[in-house]
């Protein structure tokens, strides 16, 4: 896995929507936490998402809502994205900080196995999403997605920052 992906925070319309997404959590959720997993199949493929609203190819995941465990976070956010369900336990693998979202947001990152339970179609969130091998990954993979991947497969040290 060489490439070194597209920075997630890039050109002016995703700043300004993170940059008011970011304001509507700060008054909803004072810090921001949210849950993402590196997905994979039975056959080592791992599964990622591009939305419509963002450049880049990443791992499903989402905001943590209040009285929301992060389990409980994890699971609707894989169905929601991909239609996807774990199988077994979910494995926490780090808590990061993400200060290029915001100075408050925060990431719990699991590896999981999961099964998808029908194709995911495209709505107005997601525009495509599939599995990959990890040596075809798509072109426009974030660059956080490459270095969580890493860390997953020994090629990296964890960094604290997402």
């Amino acid at each position: 896995m060489s490439e070194q992906g597209i920075p997630e925070i890039r050109g002016p319309w995703t700043r300004i929507v993170t940059w008011l997404l970011h304001r509507a959590f700060f008054i909803l959720r004072g810090m921001t936490l949210g849950v993402r997993a590196a997905c994979f199949d039975r056959e080592g493929r791992v599964f990622l998402v591009r939305h419509t609203y963002v450049p880049g190819w990443y791992m499903p995941g989402g905001g943590m809502e209040l009285r929301e465990t992060a389990i409980g976070a994890l699971r609707k956010e894989l169905r929601e994205e991909g239609n996807l369900e774990i199988i077994g336990e979910p494995q926490l693998f780090h808590v990061y900080y993400n200060r290029r979202v915001s100075k408050r947001d925060h990431v719990i990152f699991y590896r999981v196995t999961v099964e998808q339970t029908a194709p995911r179609k495209p709505d107005r969130e997601i525009a495509e999403s599939g599995f990959f091998a990890l040596d075809a990954l798509p072109k426009e993979v974030t660059s956080a997605t490459v270095r969580r991947l890493k860390e997953l497969s020994g090629e990296a040290a964890k960094s604290d920052e997402w």
